[in-house]
């Protein structure tokens, strides 16, 4: 089969070659993909900076596909032949909190991701792509929109009439953006483009936030929330700026850190986050299950989203 290789780290060794089309064991579904979507993580493996002790090479990179079952394993009975079907990050993070080994077993690294004709799912990590989405739309749910999903129902637990603050407008933001307004909260959004407000507010955001033109974007938070602050923010940028998102969340508040776009490391100030009584959760994807109630809602009520990589 004919699969995209990063034969080692950067842009100019990922090379498009050939590959052995894998034939699917016991438990496993051989899927043809229809469409993969790139996620931040997915360019820092390339590039060497997430986690370079687990990709082995040559990878086939990219952990986001959607696409339909042409062949199954023994003993399979979730999916059979024909069934359209969406990969999962963490294959063996099933339901409850994580194992210490989920990151062993992520495709995209270093397990064999989507970005080649064929790819192996097991199926008790396979989750059934909605019908009313094609490919394209199916492949940007795993990563982007399962986040947004995670962070705002299962840790956020967000209610109609409360304030969700979401940073910038990559994949898991634009997801949130809408998530969250079909759930009845108020989202206010921060990014360094008015282009980019403009946007947000109409897929939902109430109001936005340029951190270029007010670098000190706390600040005009608490003001659009009557001097209370948001009931729950998602973190993308990290870094430093961690000190303003417990600044621009209201005490008792939540704080679910998603990204770490500008840096890995922080000089967290404790005393406000103390003080406050703030809330703050890392948020790695959701287990399985979580992924089956947001891509397949028995009676759901919540109006079909669009996604957007980044």
């Amino acid at each position: 089969m004919k699969a995209w290789l990063l034969e080692d780290f950067g842009l100019d060794n990922l090379v498009l070659g050939e590959a052995e089309t894998p034939v699917p064991k016991a438990g496993e579904l051989l899927v043809k993909v229809g469409a993969v979507s790139l996620n931040f993580r997915d360019k820092a493996i390339v590039d060497g900076i997430y986690e370079p002790h687990r990709v082995p090479k040559p990878l086939i990179p990219v952990s986001d596909a959607a696409g339909t079952v042409v062949a199954v394993g023994e003993g399979v009975s979730r999916f059979a032949v024909g069934d359209r079907v969406n990969s999962h990050l963490y294959s063996r993070w099933i339901d409850g909190p994580p194992g210490p080994d989920e990151p062993d077993f992520c495709f995209g690294s270093p397990l064999p991701g989507g970005l080649a004709e064929y790819m192996i799912i097991h199926e008790d990590s396979a989750v059934r792509a909605p019908d009313a989405m094609s490919d394209e739309e199916a492949a940007t749910l795993p990563i982007a929109a399962l986040t947004a999903w995670y962070a705002l129902v299962d840790f956020g637990q967000i209610e109609a009439g409360q304030t969700v603050l979401v940073q910038g407008s990559g994949g898991v933001s634009i997801f949130a953006v809408q998530i969250a307004t079909a759930l009845g909260a108020k989202v206010i959004a921060t990014s360094s483009k008015d282009e980019n407000l403009q946007a947000v507010k109409k897929l939902g955001a109430v109001a936005g936030v340029n951190y270029r033109t007010h670098p000190e974007w706390a600040e005009e938070v608490v003001k659009l929330t009557d001097g209370k602050g948001v009931d729950l923010l998602l973190d993308v940028a990290g870094g430093d700026g961690i000190n303003q998102s417990v600044a621009a969340t209201k005490a008792g508040g939540r704080i679910a850190q998603i990204g770490f776009l500008t840096g890995q490391t922080s000089a967290l100030n404790l005393m406000p986050m103390i003080f406050r009584q703030t809330t703050f959760r890392g948020i790695a994807v959701a287990p399985r299950s979580s992924f089956d109630r947001m891509a397949n809602p028995a009676g759901s009520r919540h109006r079909r989203c669009s996604g957007a990589t980044g």
